[in-house]
């Protein structure tokens, strides 16, 4: 069935509320887990729209569903979470909680899937449609955490097909990016301690550094990557924080290293745990210390489905125009744990342009300042998308 309505028209109504939405959430940030005031902000608009909401699937995730309970059912998912970072931006609506930030887009995704319920929820209202659509407002994207939380809560069952979508400060506002396969590398988390020795900082030849020697363990790592690792398998060791030491005259006797595994070849990353292992042990070895690796995997890749990615492309040019729609060539080393949904439903998830005519600072940066139309460009490209498939889906019935 096609519906009536000019379902743009009431798209561009809702926009300065959309925004002013998005506004609020960007200078209320909520760290992972802890999305309290969002998830209640977002369950109450959900309800003035006529959705049947669940809240608290996953911790501070929300569930909102509409339309039919039998026959085909379609999801939406957005996340909603900040990170601990400060903002450096300047903006009248800046982040007011110290610390805290909106610098991946979650704020622009959230809106988008409010965007999305309100615009549904107008348009069922005049045509009835046999389709059940499903909204799922995840928690903990940034500690890879959430995905599995609603999961064990059920939140995919029965879902048919699911979409989603993240703001990309490489691509022009207006425009979105679109990959069939594979779009995100797996990813992993690496916990290092370097034990050595302590003693005087005068006298270090009697001590075993461990801030030399972690310093080794950084830099000797990523030059095995170089010329132990194939290079056509590309994969990214990142520290994101060191800490060590008690006194400025104390030569150090531990080291913690935290940081992030990134790498494309699901072959490669089976056996990425153990080489970490025997390349540092290796390295603490050769100056006298020892180590204690540990390894978490956080999540797989993200692979999107050929059919579901084709139909988002159609429904993207029809709304964008051709030379909007730009195919990416290459995966991204970024993680997403939209993949482990994908473990047990069909989806894909496109990537929204945000950068308007001054660019825009990269994701997990204190300038990151995406352009709010892309806002707009986002639901189109959702709506679009879920009414093509509603129609396809219907037509089997």
């Amino acid at each position: 069935m096609r519906f009536s309505s000019d379902w743009q028209n009431q798209l561009q109504k809702a926009l300065p509320d959309l925004i002013q939405i998005r506004r609020h959430l960007h200078a209320h940030p909520e760290l992972s887990g802890h999305e309290h005031q969002t998830a209640a902000l977002v369950s109450g608009e959900l309800r003035s729209y006529g959705w049947k909401v669940t809240e608290s699937v996953g911790r501070t995730g929300v569930v909102a569903e509409l339309g039919v309970q039998s026959g085909p059912l379609v999801g939406l998912r957005v996340d909603m979470d900040a990170l601990p970072i400060e903002e450096k931006t300047d903006l009248p609506y800046a982040s007011k909680n110290q610390g805290l930030m909106h610098a991946c887009g979650h704020d622009i995704h959230t809106c988008i899937g409010l965007g999305v319920a309100r615009v549904l929820s107008l348009l069922s209202k005049e045509n009835n449609p046999e389709i059940g659509f499903r909204l799922l407002f995840q928690p903990a994207e940034e500690l890879a955490e959430g995905a599995r939380w609603m999961l064990e809560e059920g939140a995919t069952e029965g879902l048919d097909a699911l979409f989603g979508v993240h703001v990309c400060p490489a691509l022009p506002v207006g425009s979105i990016g679109v990959k069939s396969g594979l779009l995100t590398a797996e990813a992993g988390e690496l916990e290092i301690e370097v034990i050595g020795q302590g003693g005087h900082g005068a006298r270090p030849h009697q001590s075993i550094d461990a801030i030399w020697i972690a310093a080794r363990v950084i830099t000797g790592l990523q030059e095995a990557i170089s010329r132990r690792l194939d290079a056509l398998n590309p994969v990214v060791i990142s520290f994101g924080r060191i800490d060590g030491g008690k006194a400025f005259n104390v030569i150090a006797d531990r080291v913690n290293l935290l940081g992030t595994v990134r790498c494309l070849d699901a072959s490669l990353n089976e056996t990425l745990p153990n080489w970490i292992k025997e390349t540092v042990e290796g390295i603490c070895s050769n100056f006298g210390a020892n180590a204690l690796v540990r390894y978490r995997r956080i999540t797989p890749s993200v692979f999107n489905d050929p059919a579901l990615t084709t139909l988002l492309e159609r429904a993207a040019i029809h709304q964008l125009g051709q030379e909007r729609v730009i195919r990416l060539e290459k995966p991204s080393l970024g993680a997403e744990d939209f993949a482990e949904f994908l473990q047990g439903v069909r989806g894909t998830m496109f990537r929204l342009g945000v950068s308007g005519t001054t660019d825009c600072a990269p994701l997990h940066n204190g300038y990151f300042c995406p352009d709010e139309k892309s806002l707009d460009c986002g639901v189109q490209v959702v709506m679009s998308t879920l009414l093509m498939w509603m129609e396809q889906n219907s037509l089997k019935d």
